[in-house]
């Protein structure tokens, strides 16, 4: 059972893998016009919404994995749930944004500043994300006495 929960794990991480490029997807709005725009911005919350799926297999193999795989030190273990409940908010939070950047660009509004406000939180995204990998690949252990 072990060993699959980890594939699993190992596969959200993948899924997850959205917030990498997330913040380049959107960078890249600003290079298109109108219904371009429009259409990747509706493609970014779709691929929002399956990187939150993703999040909720990680909570899933994760809190498995922690009660049955390791003995990690109480710190790590506030740390690594901290920082994915932050990308999980912050993936919550830019759902918004990018369905106004659809609507404003198909109303004939100016999306700048939904574009903005998305690429900056998925910068904060992919940040905390790099930092969340950093302390699965290395983990805190409790001392052995």
């Amino acid at each position: 059972m072990l060993n699959i929960m980890l594939l699993l794990h190992v596969i959200g991480t993948g899924g997850m893998g959205f917030y990498l490029l997330l913040p380049f997807l959107v960078g890249r709005t600003t290079q298109l016009t109108g219904e371009g725009q429009a259409g990747l911005a509706d493609g970014l919350v779709l691929g929002n919404r399956i990187a939150q799926y993703f999040l909720v297999l990680q909570l899933l193999t994760g809190g498995y994995l922690i009660s049955q795989a390791g003995d990690y030190t109480a710190l790590w273990m506030v740390i690594v749930i901290v920082l994915f409940l932050a990308i999980a908010a912050l993936g919550g939070i830019m759902t918004k944004p990018l369905k106004g950047i659809v609507s404003s660009i198909r109303s004939g509004k100016s999306a700048a500043e939904m574009i903005k406000r998305v690429r900056t939180m998925s910068l904060i995204v992919l940040v905390i994300y790099l930092v969340i990998l950093y302390f699965m690949q290395y983990p805190m252990y409790k001392q052995v006495v």
